[in-house]
């Protein structure tokens, strides 16, 4: 059993974390996003929301590190295509049963996805990219 880099996996979830921040900004799709789901909440969450969504991405990235090495994801192009089928598998498939079955619009759903994309791809590249730990011994 692999042993996970939690220090990698704080500072991988931080940077999707502001990837995604960034995605649902006025610089983006921040006003998109109110205006669909008839919000007029503001643009930027509470503390605690915040908190609470970079906790979800951070297990979001130790769910992703334990599959990596189960996987034999090594490089950043096998790392691309797992997290093109996780956003393939999970996120997409959701979302169309919202469009279906809650209405969702799919305007909102495809601003969603998106994010989702961004933070699939950008975890586990980040995670095969991490400088790995090697063990010398001394002779």
């Amino acid at each position: 059993m692999s042993r996970v880099n939690f220090l990698a996996l704080a500072v991988i979830a931080v940077i999707a974390f502001f990837a995604s921040s960034i995605w649902y900004s006025p610089l983006l799709f921040g006003r998109q996003f109110l205006e669909l789901s008839g919000t007029t909440a503001s643009p930027h969450p509470s503390a605690l929301k915040a908190l609470c969504e970079l906790l979800r991405t951070f297990v979001l990235a130790y769910v992703i590190a334990r599959l990596v090495p189960r996987l034999n994801v090594t490089d950043w192009k096998s790392a691309l295509g797992l997290g093109l089928w996780l956003w393939v598998g999970f996120p997409v498939i959701l979302l169309t049963g919202s469009m279906l079955w809650q209405n969702v619009p799919w305007q909102l759903a495809a601003i969603h996805s998106g994010d989702w994309l961004i933070k699939l791809l950008l975890i586990p590249v980040g995670l095969a990219l991490w400088p790995k730990r090697t063990r010398t011994r001394s002779v």
